[in-house]
């Protein structure tokens, strides 16, 4: 099913659908019904045009559900434009369609929760954990953000910054592993980039080549994690770093600073370091410190902390953490290592244990619970 349904084939078919004039709540759910039924009918007859076939059959659920409703001249105007069965179009519609989520009407949290939703098509589990909310609070938000963009004219798009921001989390969530999204959005935000001129889309692109360049060393053979500090260094994308570092610089280089340069600049100082102890730690608080008068994110100050406890020593990094709520994601990692780094190793392994009770990936606590392990065999001997 996977070969026959390309995840960039539901953007496409959403996005015929709102242009024809299908409010986006009423599309999102005709596209819904017509993947439901072409994992019932193309194992056993797949069609030669998937997407042409997909929007026929979604728009046509489209008007038995406006059928439903009392509008008679609304649905007469709607089947008068039933697109012709044949070859649809070959063109992306998919950063189009970013944009329109991206609605005046929705504030720009929702726009992204709604977009991840429809468009990037991320769980709300994974959208909440993202914003850092329980699933039964994101679940509300999206339901409000479809029952307000519902019956209104995608004819405004929404802005720049809003559209990074779900790409950005796209990425993240590809990165992570749990769905394999990192190169469809380095691809739109390559398309994005050489569409619009601005300091900001160029820092987001570089910030992803960054960290896609090391993607390859961040897992062993058998699955598990690989800090970064222990990766082999020679298995990144030499050629990858080396663009995201040029589009950096020239980016910079306008002098209208922004939260995704300063997280590229912190990538390309790790990128540029030949070891792990050769880090220019000193320089990434730096940057950090730049982050948190951007933005003043909770986990900017968690990662900032674990930076000041690489450049000033663990027991600075863990005064900064105590500045901080152990309710974060990986609060309780972090404290882990800094324990460990200042020779604690009872509590390190203690709280290594306990970070791996709340890891939000099974590679997270398998790694976690390894490193509690092996600080607990070394309490024993």
């Amino acid at each position: 099913m996977d070969e026959l349904l390309p995840r960039s084939l539901t953007p496409s078919v959403l996005a015929v659908l709102v242009r024809r004039g299908a409010d986006f709540a009423a599309a999102e759910d005709a596209v819904q019904d017509a993947l439901v039924e072409a994992v019932r009918v193309w194992p056993k007859d797949a069609p030669r045009d998937p997407k042409g076939w997909l929007v026929t059959v979604a728009w046509r659920r489209f008007l038995d559900a406006t059928r439903a409703d009392a509008s008679r001249r609304r649905r007469e105007g709607l089947l008068d434009e039933e697109p012709v069965p044949g070859p649809a179009s070959a063109v992306d519609d998919t950063l189009q369609l970013y944009f329109l989520c991206a609605h005046p009407s929705l504030t720009p949290s929702s726009a992204v929760a709604l977009t991840l939703r429809a468009v990037g098509g991320l769980t709300t589990r994974q959208i909440a954990r993202a914003y850092l909310v329980p699933e039964a609070t994101m679940a509300q938000r999206i339901s409000r953000a479809k029952r307000t963009v519902s019956g209104v004219r995608f004819d405004r798009p929404g802005d720049v910054s809003t559209v990074l921001r779900v790409l950005y989390l796209v990425f993240n969530e590809g990165y992570s592993g749990d769905v394999d999204l990192a190169a469809e959005a380095i691809r739109l935000t390559r398309q994005l980039a050489a569409a619009i001129d601005h300091p900001e889309v160029a820092g987001l692109l570089a910030l992803m080549l960054l960290h896609h360049a090391r993607r390859a060393s961040r897992t062993a053979p058998d699955g598990s994690l690989v800090p970064l500090a222990e990766q082999d260094r020679g298995r990144w994308d030499t050629g990858m770093i080396a663009e995201g570092v040029g589009i950096l610089q020239a980016a910079l280089a306008r002098d209208r600073l922004g939260e995704f340069q300063a997280q590229a600049a912190v990538a390309a100082l790790h990128a540029d370091a030949p070891t792990a102890q050769e880090t220019d730690w000193v320089q990434i608080v730096e940057w950090y410190d730049e982050l948190v008068g951007l933005t003043d994110n909770p986990v900017v100050r968690l990662n900032r902390a674990v930076a000041v406890g690489e450049a000033d020593g663990p027991r600075a990094g863990l005064a900064e953490l105590a500045a901080l709520s152990d309710a974060l994601p990986r609060h309780t990692a972090v404290a882990a290592y800094l324990h460990e780094r200042d020779g604690d190793l009872s509590t390190a392994a203690r709280l290594y244990a306990e970070a791996a009770h709340k890891a939000p990936t099974l590679a997270e606590r398998d790694h976690l619970t390894r490193q509690a392990a092996r600080l607990n065999a070394g309490l024993r001997r």
